[in-house]
């Protein structure tokens, strides 16, 4: 087969990871930078990514993709044993993938195929890409344990093609160890720098709060609800963004206190241009945003989740962000530490190598194209 006419359009499948919104929102970039290269984009997805993803792009294809479905603890030091418990259903929900995108491939004529953390879309005659910031995976268990992980974590990234880091390769990177083990996978590496939905403004009158609440219930509450009851008594203005796509509004909050369930991405791009301070959670598509916008944060990571631990610690130590444990938070008192922090975010610049890489896998779909041609 030769190269295509220009009329020929490659099909690509992207399917981002239901373990929070940041899987999907972090992957708007890579579809648009996919778009713009005359590619057809499909999304598999289901339920909350599949709501959020649909208001970005509704004119591309969505096919219903169940998800891992992992249910967290209240505790968050059970969560990790929580987590152990459900691994006999993460198993069988990767075999799932394998099997179903063989049908998909069929039936929808794919060409390439970008995963965003789900272990198994990775195909024998396809250019399969996973992406992942966490190639060290950390656990409260010590290194024996996370060396374990780490192998078993490889093993699968192996089967595919390539596996792409959102973060910067130099030092002056977001994730630290995470991203940055001693030992990479067998398979190629590359660092496509932070990836955002977002664009930092020329001019913002930066004169407000905004709270940007995310990740996997019932965490998301707990934690609504402890800002809630603070914010009742904070008498300056502030932005509460629930995270909860294709729901109403629930709640009942002063004047002063602006709330929404979801906000499309260029009005949540303003929103955040406009704030003095962030708090967020310390989801890595968050930091990611907060980097590429260059903003003062409070992050707060989910308890129980050693990734946003750790990445909390190594943001904090680089003076790129304040963070305080969910048990020990009180706004007025986050607040007053916050301005007096030594914030140095210009550190850590947003070098986006997004466009190279995806024209890269470009190419690569059509050489297997030509390959799977008859002669």
């Amino acid at each position: 087969m030769d190269q295509p006419g220009t009329s020929f359009k490659p099909n690509i499948l992207v399917a981002p990871l239901d373990w929070g919104l940041g899987h999907a929102t972090r992957c708007i970039p890579i579809m648009q930078g996919l778009i713009q290269k005359n590619c057809n984009v499909l999304i598999a997805a289901e339920g909350k990514i599949k709501s959020l993803l649909q208001k970005e792009f509704p004119q591309l294809v969505f096919i219903d993709f169940k998800g891992y479905r992992i249910h967290y603890s209240k505790n968050g030091w059970m969560l990790p044993l929580q987590i152990g418990k459900q691994i006999p259903k993460i198993i069988s929900t990767i075999q799932y993938e394998n099997e179903r995108l063989k049908e998909i491939v069929k039936e929808y004529q794919i060409h390439g195929i970008i995963s965003d953390n789900r272990y198994g879309l990775h195909h024998d005659n396809i250019p399969s890409v996973f992406i992942t910031h966490q190639l060290r995976i950390k656990t409260p268990f010590g290194k024996i344990v996370d060396d374990i992980i780490q192998r078993i974590n490889y093993k699968y990234i192996n089967r595919f093609c390539e596996c792409w880091v959102p973060d910067n390769e130099n030092e002056s990177n977001l994730a630290g160890q995470l991203s940055h083990p001693e030992k990479n996978p067998s398979v190629p590496v590359k660092y496509i720098g932070p990836l955002s939905r977002f664009k930092e403004a020329t001019t913002a009158n930066e004169n407000n709060l905004l709270i940007l609440l995310s990740g996997p219930e019932p965490q998301r509450t707990i934690f609504e609800n402890l800002l809630v009851q603070q914010l009742r008594d904070y008498k300056s203005s502030a932005v509460l963004l629930r995270g909860l796509p294709g729901e109403a509004n629930g709640l009942s909050l002063p004047a002063n206190i602006s709330v929404y369930d979801h906000l499309p991405s260029a009005e949540l791009n303003q929103k955040v241009n406009e704030a003095s301070f962030v708090i967020s959670r310390c989801g890595y598509s968050t930091v990611m945003d907060l980097a590429v916008l260059k903003k003062k944060s409070i992050l707060v990571p989910t308890p129980g989740q050693t990734e946003q631990e750790e990445l909390a610690r190594h943001l904090m130590k680089n003076n790129f962000a304040f963070f305080v444990w969910q048990n020990k938070f009180r706004l007025k008192n986050a607040l007053n530490l916050a301005q007096e922090f030594n914030y140095q975010i210009q550190k850590i610049s947003a070098q986006n190598q997004l466009d190279d890489v995806l024209n890269g896998f470009i190419v690569e779909v059509y050489a297997s194209l030509n390959k799977s041609s008859p002669v």
